[in-house]
């Protein structure tokens, strides 16, 4: 069966690496605004399934599409991806002592089956300084990141404790995505 990752991350094609040898990348371009009144675990959710459904559809039988999406909340406020420098800012600023969940959903799908995942975590950062905020966004790392922030890289630094799956803050549940690939046939 070929497996379609539906992203261009580069966090999620390692991650996939570590669990099949081969597979294409084909992201999906949908429309990801949330909807009015959306809360955020039903927009997350919604938003993997869209890729998942918008790959599928252009591949031929006996293709799996593997499709992630993650979102930050705090306050129960979706922290979306920064729109420029003063909105990282601003978002990095008010997750300063501050614990934040994050949440990443998963759909495996083929024509004929799919299997759906929801992963959570809660992470509380310490207090930032407003030179460790700016030395972190001088690294560009921010960029095309929800809630502003790669945990896997730099801004581990601001991690004083995660409770619940750290792969699900990298943006891709490993553990999880490996238990839903042993229900479809290769």
């Amino acid at each position: 069966m070929k497996i379609v990752l539906a992203s261009q991350s580069p966090r999620r094609k390692e991650l996939l690496g570590r669990l099949v040898s081969e597979f294409a990348i084909q992201p999906a371009a949908i429309d990801e605004t949330p909807i009015k009144g959306e809360d955020p675990v039903t927009y997350v959710q919604r938003m993997a399934y869209e890729k998942a459904q918008a790959v599928v559809e252009r591949q031929a039988e006996q293709t799996l599409v593997i499709a992630s999406d993650t979102t930050v909340v705090h306050r129960q406020q979706i922290l979306g991806k920064p729109v420029d420098l003063a909105d990282a800012k601003a978002t990095l600023q008010s997750l300063s002592g501050e614990t934040h969940q994050v949440y990443t959903a998963v759909v495996l799908k083929s024509k004929e089956r799919e299997e759906k995942i929801l992963a959570q975590a809660e992470v509380t950062f310490y207090p930032l300084t407003e030179q460790e905020i700016d030395t972190y966004l001088a690294t560009g790392d921010y960029q095309d990141k929800a809630g502003s922030y790669g945990i896997q890289s730099f801004a581990g630094a601001f991690v004083k404790e995660i409770r619940g799956d750290y792969y699900s803050i990298v943006g891709f549940p490993i553990g999880a995505v490996n238990q839903s690939l042993k229900k479809f046939v290769f």
